[in-house]
């Protein structure tokens, strides 16, 4: 539920810091979040750095700027597809699936709750692009409609 939010936030600082205004707020973002969750911090942090690299090369590629205009609504619910999708594919294999392998191979069990299911695998490939045209649609939407008069200048 709070990737679609996280998604819409890095998606609208995509489209107002032109660069790589994404992974800047990713990063800070994955930070704050890092702080409040320790444990788990470092992956975390380097979660939500990549999701903002994945958002800021998505909209690269599809030329999605943000200007005075407005935004082409197909392309950043595209794009935001995506994005989300393949985040959500690096951070669950990165949990569920490369443990498991290192177990098979003989490496000392690595205890983390997730386990490998299949059901969990069709999940994460439905709503990974599910999730991310959505916030996709909805940044389209808030740009377009109230935010492509605002300019930032950095």
């Amino acid at each position: 539920m709070f990737i679609a939010l996280q998604a819409v936030l890095l998606a609208l600082s995509g489209l107002f810091i032109k660069k790589i205004g994404a992974t800047y707020a990713g990063a800070v973002g994955g930070l704050l979040t890092a702080i409040g969750s320790p444990g788990l911090g470092i992956f975390t942090f380097i979660a939500t750095t990549l999701f903002g690299v994945l958002i800021d090369t998505t909209l690269f590629t599809f030329k999605i700027k943000g200007s005075h205009t407005g935004v082409n609504r197909n392309r950043l619910i595209i794009a935001m597809a995506i994005s989300t999708m393949l985040i959500g594919i690096i951070t669950y294999s990165t949990i569920v699936i490369f443990p498991d392998i290192l177990t098979q191979t003989g490496t000392p069990n690595i205890p983390f709750i997730i386990q490998r299911s299949y059901i969990l695998d069709a999940m994460v490939l439905f709503m990974g692009p599910t999730t991310g045209a959505t916030a996709g649609y909805a940044a389209a939407y808030l740009w377009n409609k109230y935010l492509k008069s605002i300019t930032l200048t950095l």
